[in-house]
């Protein structure tokens, strides 16, 4: 996995409409996107050099920031430009890119009205999400006690940084009880997400099942893999799942930005294969990224 620190890494950022130095990126500790989770974000891919649905992203991310009362000083295209830039500055050909906006350090109190809007970029080659060794065999998830909460309490269809609290609380359980992630439930005990994937189960008939994204982020690659699934003929159902309701399924995987297509073993008692369905969604989602390569 990660060796190298990420404070500790050389290159370039793109920060406030400049190139800087890596390590020169920095920011008061008296900032409001640190102590109040005034800030939203994305999580893009570069495949072959260039980032996979990139104006998606940015548009996600100006929804958030609205969605957060944050007013982006910059527009959609220009940041599209500056992410394309600094990929070609860092000569990051299969990575990840990381955009973020946040409330500066004017004021330190709940209210932020006067604070400064930052918007920084940075990129970096990067492999897979999870241990490619064990997505082979499929992740094992346990099933948090954190539930995504209910959608009237929070900005839930955002980017926002304090909305994976409890991912990382989640996440830290599964992982010090031998499993690689979570699932989430959602705050009627229906079946969410896991820390940060979209959820997918296959049943004997073959049909898709995937929770209705109602209070959590509707993924751009959940919505890719749908997308080819309809195309292969898969029926897919968006529904209400209960986690009695796993017992019916054979397969299950994870979709994600970062995480790809992931497949999924286990979750708590319940066993999955790594079915064709699966395999086939991967080896086309592979196609679609990389449409460079394949032409």
């Amino acid at each position: 996995m990660e060796t190298i620190p990420y404070d500790k890494r050389t290159g370039k950022i793109w920060f406030n409409g400049n190139i800087v130095d890596w390590q020169s990126a920095n920011i008061h500790i008296l900032n409001h996107g640190l102590h109040y989770a005034s800030c939203v974000f994305e999580g893009e891919r570069v495949y072959d050099g260039e980032i996979f649905k990139l104006a998606e992203h940015t548009k996600r991310l100006f929804y958030s920031a609205k969605r957060m009362g944050i007013k982006v000083p910059y527009s959609e295209n220009e940041l599209n430009e500056a992410c394309k830039k600094i990929i070609n500055v860092q000569k990051v050909q299969n990575g990840y890119v990381r955009p973020i906006i946040w409330r500066g350090s004017e004021m330190m109190a709940i209210s932020a009205q006067k604070n400064k809007i930052n918007v920084a970029i940075a990129t970096w080659e990067w492999g897979s999400y999870f241990d490619p060794k064990l997505k082979l065999k499929g992740i094992k998830l346990n099933i948090s006690a954190w539930r995504r909460p209910n959608p009237n309490s929070i900005p839930w269809d955002t980017k926002a940084a304090g909305l994976y609290m409890i991912c990382t609380l989640s996440k830290h359980e599964a992982e010090s009880k031998g499993f690689t992630d979570s699932l989430m439930l959602d705050h009627e005990g229906n079946i969410a997400e896991a820390t940060g994937a979209n959820i997918f189960f296959k049943n004997e008939a073959g049909e898709l099942h995937t929770p209705i994204p109602d209070s959590f982020l509707d993924g751009i690659t959940r919505r890719e893999v749908i997308k080819i699934a309809k195309s292969k003929g898969i029926k897919v159902i968006e529904r209400k799942i209960k986690p009695e309701e796993m017992k019916n399924f054979v397969g299950c995987f994870l979709t994600g930005t970062a995480a790809e297509i992931t497949p999924v073993s286990q979750i708590n008692d319940y066993n999955f294969k790594i079915c064709n369905t699966i395999s086939n969604l991967t080896e086309s989602y592979q196609i679609l990224v990389r449409k460079k390569t394949a032409a």
